[in-house]
């Protein structure tokens, strides 16, 4: 059975970083500014690889979106939003986060969106590790 640890949460927090931020980030360094660009340009536009990327990106979310939904549930992904969303307004009242910059305000909120998602795609093993409790979809790594 693979042990779930602290570096198996920063890889999947590293996967999902990475997913919102090729996405969209505020340095313009993304698929949304990529796309973008290739529509507001006079030459080539939008071209396969741009629909190929696109398609990568689509499930990549739908499989984040998924996974955190279903391991949450609907009050816990309320719960997890709650707790974020306080984070980031303690951070904002204790000044790491400045609230009169809209860039530092967009990245707090892709970094806590990535945040969420990674606590869902780790929330089985945790729970497991709290609990002691073990999913359904667990029960043939415990036979192992």
């Amino acid at each position: 059975m693979n042990k779930f640890n602290f570096l198996s949460f920063i890889l999947r927090l590293a996967g999902a970083i990475a997913l919102v931020l090729l996405t969209f980030n505020p340095a313009g360094y993304s698929y949304f500014h990529w796309v973008q660009n290739a529509l507001a340009s006079e030459g080539t536009g939008f071209e396969a690889e741009h629909a190929f990327c696109g398609v990568v990106i689509l499930i990549g979310w739908t499989i984040l979106i998924r996974s955190t939904f279903r391991a949450l549930g609907a009050l816990g992904l309320i719960l997890a939003i709650a707790f974020i969303g306080t984070l980031v307004w303690l951070m904002t009242s204790y000044g790491v986060v400045e609230v009169g910059s809209s860039t530092a305000i967009t990245w707090a909120a892709l970094i806590s969106l990535a945040a969420l998602l990674a606590i869902g795609l780790s929330w089985s093993h945790i729970r497991r590790r709290l609990t002691g409790q073990v999913d359904v979809d667990d029960v043939d790594d415990l036979r192992d």
